[in-house]
């Protein structure tokens, strides 16, 4: 069955030799293309490297467990969607699976066609991720017209504040210590602090909230900040 017009790029990582294959054939039989590989090192190097549509990613690996490959995504900036694979399924599991930053999570054994429809599933968000216009709510934000609409209203964002809110649009849904949002938005700027990102945040969130409703983005005590889509 063909789902997608273009053939997505896809890595598989799974030590299970039989499984990872059954997979593979699977995700080929939907005219994707896949990397198969078998430890978490090669598949962290092959990230580093390469750029795929997605990624489906054992938690269990030699080397580098899937946990430990997600988190260093994430804090690298790659927003590219993972499928997490695992034999655990404590709700506890499934929530250190979901907060070190995986797409979906789907516990061993599993149905191949619903393997193939979560896939497709990763694909179609991470699509959107891509796309220039990125949407939460009512807010809308277009790259192309460095935008940014509130129902039928332009709001006039500052750049930092542009670019904050851009990049948990990118990442719904995520956690954000404040270290990783001064790196990933402010990068070596001297105005990197924490002071200025609370700043930045404050005005931000004054502009795309609602009166009376919850913030858009919500601060995790203890830990950062995330965007609730």
């Amino acid at each position: 069955m063909i789902t997608f017009g273009d053939m997505s790029k896809i890595l598989l990582v799974d030590d299970d030799v039989d499984l990872a294959e059954m997979l593979e054939e699977k995700l080929t039989r939907e005219q994707h293309t896949v990397e198969l590989v078998y430890d978490g090192f090669e598949a962290r190097d092959r990230l580093r490297f390469y750029k795929y549509d997605a990624v489906v990613l054992d938690w269990d690996l030699p080397g580098l467990s899937g946990i430990e490959i997600c988190k260093q995504m994430r804090s690298a900036g790659d927003i590219t969607p993972v499928l997490m694979l695992t034999g655990k399924n404590t709700i506890d599991d499934k929530e250190a699976g979901l907060d070190a930053g995986a797409d979906d999570y789907l516990t061993k054994p599993f149905d191949a066609r619903e393997f193939a429809a979560r896939v497709r599933s990763i694909i179609r968000r991470g699509c959107q991720a891509a796309s220039n216009v990125l949407t939460a709510r009512d807010l809308v934000l277009d790259m192309a017209t460095h935008k940014v609409t509130k129902g039928d209203q332009e709001l006039d964002l500052l750049p930092k504040e542009f670019a904050l809110l851009e990049f948990f649009m990118r990442n719904p849904s995520q956690v954000f210590s404040a270290e990783m949002l001064l790196d990933r938005v402010w990068s070596s700027e001297s105005e990197a602090a924490p002071e200025a990102l609370r700043v930045c945040l404050a005005r931000l969130r004054k502009k795309i909230d609602t009166a009376d409703q919850e913030s858009v983005i919500s601060t995790v005590r203890g830990v950062g900040y995330k965007l609730d889509a």
